[in-house]
C-alpha cells in the first residue's frame, strides 16, 4: 500500500487526492463517496470517517508527483 497524501490535489490534507491518484481515480469522486458512506451511516462512523481521515493526514507522507 504506497498511498501518499496529494501536494497540489487536496481540499483539507491531501488524503482522498492521493487515494485517487495512486489508484487512477478520479479525487471528486472519493471525496463524495467518502462523504456519502460517513452521511449514510451516521453517528460513530461519521466520528470515525473523520479520525481516520485525520489519522491518515498526519501519518502519509506528501507525494512530489500530485
Amino acid at each position: 500500500m504506497n498511498i501518499k497524501r496529494a501536494r497540489r490535489d487536496r481540499w483539507i490534507r491531501g488524503v482522498c487526492g492521493g487515494v485517487a491518484h495512486t489508484y487512477g481515480w478520479s479525487s471528486n469522486v472519493v471525496r463524495i463517496v467518502t462523504v456519502v458512506i460517513a452521511v449514510i451511516f451516521p453517528g460513530p462512523s461519521t466520528l470515525l470517517a473523520f479520525v481516520i481521515y485525520l489519522l491518515l493526514g498526519f501519518i502519509l507522507p506528501e507525494s512530489e508527483e500530485f
